[in-house]
């Protein structure tokens, strides 16, 4: 029951993170990740601090966290840019369904049976729903640019799997007695955020931002990006990941529409029926396990 509690507090800050993306689309996107993350990272600092062993973790630990947190949320807010940021939400949470179906590659005495498999062709169905009902699917060879909208699809998918192979290895460390602290999360934040301020200052060019922007950056660090990756260590080494992983389908249903909320777009019928598709692949996903 706790570990359903902090998914679900988690699934609540997790559900304005697109909504917050879009509406920081002007800021450069190694900017936007580095500031967030270094400012979620802000929340472990007390704990840190009291007890220095809480960041004294393996290299190869402290590689997985760094590189998911940099890797997620950059693909993630650069994909928002480069296609419709609806859909790209949408394929961007197939991540849950691919924590229950990938959930036996990674964890002992769990197995695979038929219904996983068709919730996760029902999942991918809908997210290709999604992009082909899209304007962004009329592609035209003249024009180079009409091609960027497929690479934001990609790399929405790609944080899918990133984000899902994260929690998979969390999930299987702690199982194992070789996990990590929940605190040592903000040095993963620290320095992923660092990471990417760093390729700010090489690739982008400089950016000077709005007092309203800073605001928005702040609230995307400590939510979204800062006490939601706590809230979900906390319920992963808790609880069942493959439950876990289903309550996360509450998140593309709120996204979404806190999504069309802010960009003012309308219901249609791809998405309507893309999210009907993925969030009953999810549920489907939990059948006998």
């Amino acid at each position: 029951m706790k570990a359903n509690l902090y998914a679900l507090a988690a699934i609540g800050l997790w559900a304005s993170l697109a909504a917050l993306g879009v509406s920081l689309r002007q800021v450069p996107p190694f900017l936007l990740t580095g500031v967030a993350l270094c400012v979620g990272s802000v929340l472990a600092w007390p704990a840190a601090w009291k007890n220095h062993q809480l960041w004294k973790i393996s290299p190869t630990t402290l590689g997985l966290g760094v590189l998911t947190l940099f890797g997620y949320h950059f693909f993630l807010f650069l994909g928002l840019r480069l296609a419709s940021a609806v859909e790209v939400n949408l394929v961007n949470y197939l991540w849950p369904l691919l924590i229950v179906v990938l959930s036996p590659l990674y964890l002992p005495g769990i197995k695979l049976r038929g219904l996983h498999l068709l919730a996760a062709a029902l999942g991918f169905s809908g997210a290709a729903i999604a992009i082909l009902g899209s304007s962004d699917a009329k592609l035209t060879s003249t024009n180079p640019q009409a091609w960027q909208p497929i690479l934001g699809y990609v790399l929405a998918l790609a944080s899918a799997f990133i984000w899902a192979n994260y929690s998979l290895q969390t999930k299987r460390g702690a199982l194992s007695g070789k996990g990590f602290p929940t605190a040592a999360i903000g040095l993963f934040g620290l320095l992923s955020g660092l990471l990417s301020l760093l390729c700010h200052t090489v690739l982008e060019p400089s950016a000077d931002l709005s007092a309203q922007q800073w605001l928005l950056l702040c609230l995307l660090g400590l939510g979204p990006l800062g006490a939601a990756f706590f809230l979900w260590d906390k319920a992963l080494k808790l609880g069942d990941v493959r439950h876990i992983g289903v309550l996360s389908y509450l998140t593309p249903l709120a996204s979404t529409m806190l999504l069309m909320g802010v960009t003012g777009r309308g219901l249609s019928w791809n998405i309507a029926l893309a999210a009907s598709l993925i969030i009953g692949a999810a549920i489907l996903g939990t059948r006998k396990i």
